[in-house]
């Protein structure tokens, strides 16, 4: 039997492993596009959102074993092996295919997620509600914006889940707009009404 089994337990692995609050919010936005793909595929969103919330978790301790070590943690731990996989093929090794939805909708949000919150970063109001999708476009088609984050691998991950880039694009921005106060991305309307 598993232990593992709750958000939650994922949610207190990640953070007891990661002290880096930035590196924090990049799992809580992946988890939070996970959450949404599983949604509008039937999926199941919390083992989606635990995939999510523990795809980078050994990154801070062991970046030079990540994902490996870490995934031998989960497995011993008793994660599912889907679960495994998914986490396995983020790091796109040739020895990892992404076989299911679930690995290829991770591959797809993991670049995507720092690209946006890199885009509410410079808004003048720190805030992802005012981020719309042309300005998200104009940020991605500028190599020198945020020049570490693979454009490549997004659009790439986008074909390999059969989704339209700009779909794409705006379904990870909407997701990660319905948790913007976790992702601590709601700027200057945090705790204030988003209307008028």
């Amino acid at each position: 039997m598993a232990i593992y089994m709750t958000y939650p337990d994922a949610l207190n692995l990640m953070q007891s492993w990661t002290t880096s609050e930035s590196l924090q919010r990049h799992m809580l936005a992946v988890a939070a596009a996970m959450r949404a793909y599983a949604r509008k595929y039937g999926e199941d969103e919390e083992k989606w959102a635990m995939t999510g919330i523990l795809h980078d978790f050994d990154y801070e301790k062991a970046p030079e074993t990540h994902p490996y070590k870490g995934v031998e943690m989960l497995r011993e731990m008793g994660y599912p092996e889907d679960v495994l996989e998914a986490i396995m093929g983020h790091a796109d090794d040739p020895q990892y295919p992404r076989k299911t939805r679930m690995a290829q909708a991770l591959y797809a949000v993991d670049e995507l997620t720092g690209l946006i919150t890199a885009a509410v970063y410079v808004r003048p109001d720190k805030s992802i509600y005012g981020l719309e999708l042309p300005s998200l476009q104009k940020k991605f088609k500028d190599k020198a914006f945020a020049a570490r984050v693979d454009r490549q691998g997004i659009i790439q991950g986008a074909e390999e889940l059969g989704v339209p880039l700009e779909e794409h694009l705006q379904f990870v921005l909407e997701a990660m707009k319905a948790e913007a106060e976790v992702l601590g991305l709601a700027g200057s309307l945090r705790g204030e009404s988003r209307e008028g």
